[in-house]
C-alpha cells in the first residue's frame, strides 16, 4: 500500500466516524421519554444537577424482590426503563454511599429527586 492510499483510507475512516457521531449525538442530547413502564427525572443536590450518582428502584410487590439501579448523566438526569407494574421505593445513593430518603412511585411517572448530603 502506498502512502497516498494509506492517507486516503485514514481520511475516509475519519469522515465516517465524524458523520456517525453527528448522526448519533442529537439523540443523546434529548431528554429521556417516559413510557408507561418507566420512571425518570432529575437529581439535584446543593442547587445543581448531580452527575454520576445512583438512582435505585426497589419493590417487594412481585413474586421476588426486584431492584433496578441506574446512574445519572452529566445533567443529573436518570431513566429507570422497563419496570414491571408495581409500587416502588425510589432513592438516590450519593457519594460516600449515603442514601436519600425513600420516595414511593410507580412506572409512568416523572420523579425529581434530591441528592443526599454526606
Amino acid at each position: 500500500m502506498t502512502n497516498k492510499s494509506v492517507h486516503a483510507a485514514m481520511l475516509s475512516v475519519s469522515a465516517a466516524a465524524l458523520l456517525s457521531s453527528a448522526l448519533v449525538s442529537p439523540v443523546f442530547a434529548q431528554a429521556p421519554q417516559i413510557d408507561a413502564d418507566d420512571i425518570a427525572g432529575t437529581v439535584v443536590g446543593a442547587g445543581s444537577p448531580e452527575a454520576g450518582v445512583w438512582v435505585v428502584a426497589e419493590t417487594r410487590d412481585l413474586p421476588t424482590r426486584y431492584i433496578k439501579i441506574v446512574a445519572t448523566d452529566d445533567r443529573g438526569r436518570y431513566l429507570l426503563p422497563d419496570l414491571p407494574k408495581a409500587n416502588y421505593d425510589i432513592w438516590v445513593r450519593g457519594y460516600g454511599l449515603v442514601d436519600s430518603p425513600k420516595v414511593k412511585s410507580a412506572p409512568g411517572k416523572a420523579l425529581d429527586l434530591k441528592a443526599p448530603t454526606p
